[in-house]
């Protein structure tokens, strides 16, 4: 299944259409996002999306700082790009995630990983690496198990308005390694490829 969108007033701001978010009922285990000013509700991913999400998370374990943490269900909000995000992973220092009820400040995450559901790929590939970037996140990986030539896995940093340079690609089976200050090697080779 694909994602739904809900339209919205075009005159609406930033404020309201962050209330109408809020306020939604929301249909259990969905996943509801504003991306592009649009309200997206995407089903529960499949199990091998969130086995990828896991392995990533139990490497990230071993390198985070003690004051940072690792969410899977965390929103965080670019409101320039009229974006409420919820990566599949989102690390961030646990201390700034204490300040609001729902939702995080993008600028305050330290990585974002996204991994692709078949119908909805575009977004994790144009609409939020760019809402990432000009948030200034330092590190997205993108995990894309239906890129054109084949799964692969795609670290990029250095943010610049909305555009992150690549830093590492890996197909699946390579390893991928995240630089400081996480120092770790993703092993590509344990992530489900169907």
């Amino acid at each position: 299944m694909s994602a739904l969108t809900v339209g919205h007033d075009p005159e609406q701001s930033w404020d309201d259409l962050v209330r109408f978010w809020e306020e939604m009922e929301r249909p259990e285990g969905s996943k509801v996002e504003i991306i592009e000013g649009i309200i997206t509700v995407s089903p529960a991913p499949a199990s091998r999306h969130n086995v990828i999400a896991s392995r990533i998370q139990r490497r990230l374990y071993s390198v985070i700082p003690e004051d940072w943490e690792i969410f899977q269900t965390q929103a965080i909000a670019v409101p320039s790009r009229l974006g409420m995000f919820i990566p599949d992973l989102l690390v961030a220092p646990v201390q700034e995630c204490a300040e609001s009820e729902t939702y995080l400040p993008a600028a305050l995450a330290e990585l974002v990983v996204e991994v692709t559901s078949r119908k909805n790929a575009r977004h994790d590939r144009v609409s939020k690496p760019a809402a990432y970037a000009s948030a200034g996140i330092p590190f997205s990986l993108l995990v894309d198990r239906w890129a054109p030539d084949g799964p692969t896995a795609t670290l990029y940093g250095e943010p610049h308005g909305d555009v992150y340079r690549p830093l590492a690609v890996a197909k699946f089976g390579e390893p991928l390694v995240l630089p400081a200050p996480f120092g770790v090697t993703i092993d590509t080779s344990e992530f489900p490829t169907e």
